[in-house]
């Protein structure tokens, strides 16, 4: 690894549990540099119960990240930075990737020893263990669907990275978990890094490994884990952007059925999954967690297969998204909804109490920020159950475009069509997913037209 130039401050791209608190103390520990923390997570301000960074507020960084960046990194005679993970503000990642003199550290982990070790922390709450506390035991159970969807998540941003650092000519230092406790691994990073006046770095000691225990003991359902982790080639285990590539057609999702010459269900996040999923299996049984390959030799198997996906109006796939949010585990999300981006919901105990009305205002709310989201002007990433119907199209398109774009007003007559292909006649009826009444409110219609603009283009929604 070769270094063209002094660096100037530098940026951590690593994920929750892959020992990211124990590069940066081992940084922090070091005269004239200083790391700061998670500076660009949506749910924080570098650290918890942070909401000041540099004498900047969440609100003022939320509204301009630049702010906060070029806080960070004016400290003249000094090595400034700050991790970075797949789902912090996308919006500085341009000015990150673009800066030459900022250094681009990759620290990855196993991520199935990071996944179980981020669900055992949220299980007992316990995120940093020093020498004089117990670790609390616990086991947890592996979900496989969960699972894929994290190590998919963070191949998609690792590939991101990586193409970007190549095709700008730029380098990265890459550090595995395994490297943090390595005295000569972090002498080479900070000499890498410009600091060739320190002899030795020792890392950090006042962190201490929480679960050094077997998986076996760690994860209750063991071998109902093994099972699902023989699904992937064991080979990419270690590097994640050596996974079956995943990005943009969310291969993994897709469903097939063996009726006919074969049916292939496509589906998109907040759409009439489940109703369709369920017309299909009606009929055959399903196979899905595919990977690319795997896909491409069902299709093999299969000649004169057909394929198709279903698009849901702009304004009923919103509110799919907000019964999402209402019951999602994800209390940080909800919580961050309140407190930052102006949807006022009620404490999560309250949430199923709600009257048509309450609902309708709190709808409208996510309505706006979703406009506000989708233009960039939010810290939070786009969530796949709510991006637009015409991007998500075009990752579809990047390995195979489906053969039918039904609608979901039209599916009576369009599973009839898609099923007569492969040579069905006799076909169960279709029930369609129920929708609210009070979805028909003019300004609710007029709210989803302007967060979705682009969909009500492309389609012709009205």
């Amino acid at each position: 690894m070769t270094q063209p130039q002094s660096f100037k401050r530098f940026v951590i791209f690593a994920e929750m549990r892959t020992g990211s608190n124990l590069l940066e103390a081992t940084l922090n520990a070091l005269k004239r540099v200083t790391c700061f923390g998670e500076a660009f997570n949506p749910y924080m301000m570098g650290w918890p119960d942070k909401d000041e960074l540099k004498g900047i507020s969440r609100a003022e960084r939320d509204a301009d990240p630049s702010v906060l960046l070029r806080a960070i990194f004016d400290k003249p005679n000094h090595l400034p930075g700050f991790r970075y993970f797949h789902d912090h503000d996308p919006r500085v990642f341009d000015a990150i990737m673009e800066d030459r003199e900022c250094a681009k550290i990759i620290l990855t982990r196993n991520p199935l020893d990071s996944y179980v070790s981020t669900v055992l922390a949220r299980e007992t709450n316990q995120w940093k263990l020093n020498e004089t506390e117990t670790p609390i035991p616990a086991a947890v159970r592996f979900d496989g669907a969960d699972f894929r969807q994290m190590a998919g998540e963070i191949e998609e941003f690792q590939l991101r990275v990586q193409t970007r650092l190549q095709t700008s000519g730029q380098s990265a230092f890459w550090l595995g978990y395994e490297d943090l406790r390595d005295a000569d691994v972090m002498t080479g990073l900070l000499h890498w890094l410009g600091r060739t006046d320190l002899d030795r770095v020792e890392p950090a000691s006042d962190q201490v490994p929480q679960n050094p225990r077997e998986l076996a003991e760690k994860v209750s359902n063991f071998d109902e884990m093994q099972a699902e982790l023989a699904r992937l080639d064991p080979f990419m285990l270690r590097k994640i952007p050596n996974f079956e590539p995943r990005r943009g057609a969310t291969v993994p999702a897709f469903l097939a059925a063996e009726v006919g010459a074969g049916l292939i269900y496509m589906p998109m996040r907040g759409c009439p999954s489940d109703s369709v999923s369920d017309w299909l299996a009606a009929q055959a049984e399903l196979t899905g967690d595919f990977n690319q390959n795997s896909l491409r030799q069902w299709k093999r198997a299969h000649p004169g297969h057909r394929s198709f996906t279903v698009l849901r109006h702009p304004l009923k796939r919103s509110w799919s998204a907000f019964e999402a949010l209402l019951t999602s585990k994800n209390t940080e999300l909800r919580q961050a909804m309140r407190d930052v981006y102006r949807v006022a919901l009620p404490p999560d105990e309250a949430l199923l109490d709600l009257d048509d009305g309450r609902m309708v205002a709190l709808f409208a709310d996510f309505l706006d920020f979703l406009k506000r989201n989708l233009n960039g002007q939010t810290s939070l990433p786009v969530h796949p159950g709510w991006a637009s119907q015409s991007e998500i199209l075009a990752g579809f398109a990047r390995f195979g475009s489906p053969d039918l774009v039904a609608r979901e007003d039209d599916l009576a007559r369009d599973l009839g069509w898609i099923g007569a292909s492969v040579g069905l006649s006799d076909l169960p009826e279709y029930r369609a997913e129920p929708m609210p009444d009070f979805l028909n409110d003019k300004h609710l219609r007029k709210a989803a037209r302007a967060a979705y603009l682009r969909d009500y283009v492309a389609f012709g929604f009205e």
